[in-house]
């Protein structure tokens, strides 16, 4: 017994540094994840509040203007997500769900539940600069088409940017909740090609829900 302790410990003394911490890690994880993703989703999750405090179903209220230059009006609108399944926008009238939405994705990326997704496969790609400030990012394929890379500030590890489909995604002013889970208050869209703005989103309210409204419930698959 003692000979064969022995060689257990001799083997594992051999193994490359690090591979126990990354197997562990890997079980407590989600999805097909590369091992140089897993400390970086890790990072990202605990940055975003923890895993725990992420936000599944919720209210937001937003302020919407598609242009070139922010004027401080807007669209305004209240929605219920369950993304990235459902997104509804409420009126006196009632709930309308906004259906075939790509932007139902956006919103889930950036809740990071994308990152913690059982059908999310998670690979790193190459850090890059954004203007002054350096990200390092995270490729998500499999939950999402086509797959869509979400990149973090490497001062703070809050997601700085997506660039998915044609364009680029850059959020700012993030906010706390009171449950600890974290939000960001200013998204500005910009065409991939040619780098122009072409909408800006104000999130002024957000509101975690520990289910949806009643006459949501039957929509939920």
């Amino acid at each position: 017994m003692k000979l064969l302790l022995l060689a257990v410990i001799a083997l594992l003394s051999v193994l490359p540094p690090g591979l126990h911490a990354v197997e562990a890690a890997t079980n407590t994880l989600k999805g097909t994840v590369s091992p140089a993703a897993i400390p970086l989703i890790k990072r990202a999750v605990l940055a975003g509040g923890g895993e725990t405090n992420l936000l599944g179903y919720f209210t937001f209220k937003d302020r919407v203007l598609i242009g070139d230059k922010d004027t401080g009006f807007g669209a305004k609108r209240e929605s219920v997500l369950d993304a990235p399944r459902h997104w509804w926008l409420k009126s006196p009238a009632g709930y309308t769900e906004r259906k075939d939405e790509p932007a139902v994705f956006l919103v889930w990326a950036w809740t990071l539940r994308a990152l913690t997704d059982p059908t999310s496969t998670i690979e790193t790609v190459p850090d890059v600069k954004d203007g002054d400030v350096e990200l390092w990012g995270l490729r998500v394929s499999g939950s999402v088409k086509p797959a869509m890379v979400l990149y973090f500030t490497r001062s703070t590890d809050l997601l700085a940017r997506i660039d998915w489909r044609a364009d680029i995604h850059r959020f700012s002013d993030w906010k706390t909740l009171p449950t600890g889970a974290k939000h960001p208050a200013r998204v500005v869209g910009y065409k991939q090609a040619s780098g122009k703005i072409w909408y800006f989103d104000e999130v002024t309210e957000i509101t975690p829900l520990s289910e949806l409204p009643e006459k949501l419930r039957a929509t939920k698959p």
